[in-house]
């Protein structure tokens, strides 16, 4: 029913946490027997390997793509071609770790609405996002600590308690967000859309995952669904645009809005298609329910005004 492909590129050590939060022994309420997890590691200098994920269940499914290039983008095409499922969640950051009902929520609502794009919103580990934080200090020593002190592999919903949300997500629940670093659509969806458009080349893939969540909200009979109550927490590993300092990210934005250009012939601008919701609304999630509230009623305020 469900294939989840994950894009890594040397991250051992993030990697090693977001396939454990894809596991059927942190995920809730699913088995490995309902989906599938296909580990694409992007020609890696330090790859992974088959005992590697085949660790975390007999699910998994690992493939080295030999590739030169800095983008993701093939290596994430190439992994929706050796999925089996009817839908395919795609994640083209594997340092990212899920809150433990994704999958289950994203399995019953395929069952719920007719073509969904079931999409969870992002966020960062640690104070603030982390361009912002590591000027003060932030770092993958840092993290390991806290990651260690919440003992989120006993309760993933404990992330919340020690993160921010990301830039394309920080309106909360109730705005449109940019993209989505764990989303869900039927495969013949994805196929429509052409897959990943092969011309973002820039490291990191650019723009290409709000490129492709864009397209996929504007198709007329797409229903757009956010999982409440659930996330993922992208990790520190040298991200091209997130561990870079605030001024370095703005330049890198205006590269990456110019091969948007260059290919789509327009201007980004974020989606605006509203979302159903499904999920739930665990403690630790309360103050970005509040938050969420705030960001909507402002935007309110101003239309009366």
């Amino acid at each position: 029913m469900l294939s989840i492909v994950v894009v890594v590129f040397n991250m051992v050590r993030e990697a090693n946490r977001t396939l454990y939060s894809l596991s059927s022994k942190y995920q809730r309420g699913v088995s490995s027997s309902d989906y599938e997890v296909i580990v694409i590691d992007n020609g890696s200098s330090e790859p992974l390997s088959d005992d590697f994920v085949n660790n975390f269940g007999d699910n998994f499914k690992y493939h080295f793509f030999a590739t030169q290039s800095q983008s993701p983008v093939a290596a994430m095409n190439f992994g929706v071609s050796k999925s089996s499922g009817k839908f395919v969640g795609l994640m083209l950051d594997g340092a990212r770790i899920l809150s433990p009902g994704v999958i289950k929520y994203a399995l019953l609502a395929t069952q719920l609405f007719p073509n969904p794009l079931i999409a969870t919103l992002a966020w960062h580990l640690g104070p603030d996002v982390q361009y912002r934080s590591i000027k003060n200090g932030y770092s993958k020593e840092v993290e390991d600590r806290l990651l260690f002190e919440i003992k989120w592999v006993e309760n993933g919903y404990r992330l919340f308690d020690v993160s921010s949300l990301a830039g394309s997500s920080s309106e909360g629940f109730f705005k449109p967000i940019a993209e989505s670093n764990c989303f869900f659509m039927e495969k013949t969806t994805f196929e429509r859309l052409g897959g990943y458009h092969e011309g973002f080349k820039s490291p990191g893939g650019g723009l290409v995952n709000l490129d492709i969540y864009k397209r996929a909200c504007e198709l007329p009979d797409t229903n757009l669904v956010f999982i409440l109550g659930e996330g993922t927490f992208h990790q520190m590993h040298g991200g091209v645009s997130t561990n870079v300092s605030e001024e370095t990210n703005i330049l890198l934005w205006r590269d990456f809005e110019k091969e948007y250009f260059n290919i789509r012939k327009t201007k980004y601008f974020k989606p605006k298609k509203s979302p159903e919701y499904i999920g739930h609304v665990p403690p630790e999630l309360l103050r970005f329910v509040q938050h969420s509230v705030n960001c909507a009623g402002n935007e309110l305020h101003e239309k009366k005004l």
